[in-house]
């Protein structure tokens, strides 16, 4: 085994494989809804089909940010570069301005009900919680 396996720590590999396959169900769902495809949109109701299909760009911008830049943060992590962090700063960026288009300026909040919003509540603190721990990892030496 060589150094830098040696020094990789085991929890490493365990919050960046998580992170990667959280990460790539969130990057699906992007692709999904951006493609139309039935089979996903169907669950949702007409209501709630017509909130995504009427996303303004800059919200889908936004929102490509925070899905693209988490896949690529996981990626980095577990490629141990020190991209991850701000890959995961991307990441926050766009789902904050996501959230505002969802959140504030539309009905996003009523359409996707209690458990939605709880839903993107526990999305934000994973991205918070993924760019403190990338954050730690850089201190720590552990991304080059």
């Amino acid at each position: 085994m060589n150094d830098d396996m040696r020094r990789t720590p085991i929890h490493l590999w365990i919050v960046g494989i998580v992170s990667l396959l959280w990460n790539a169900v969130g990057a699906f769902g992007y692709l999904a809804t951006q493609l139309g495809l039935d089979g996903y949109m169907g669950q949702y109701s007409d209501a709630q089909r017509a909130f995504y299909e009427a996303f303004p760009a800059w919200a889908v911008a936004f929102w490509a940010l925070g899905v693209w830049g988490a896949v690529a943060g996981s990626v980095a992590l577990l490629l141990r570069s020190r991209w991850s962090v701000p890959l995961y700063a991307v990441s926050l960026i766009g789902l904050v301005g996501s959230s505002v288009y969802s959140f504030l300026l539309s009905e996003g909040a009523a359409l996707m009900g209690v458990v939605g919003s709880a839903f993107s509540a526990v999305i934000f603190i994973v991205a918070v919680l993924l760019l403190v721990y990338a954050r730690r990892m850089r201190a720590a030496g552990v991304l080059r």
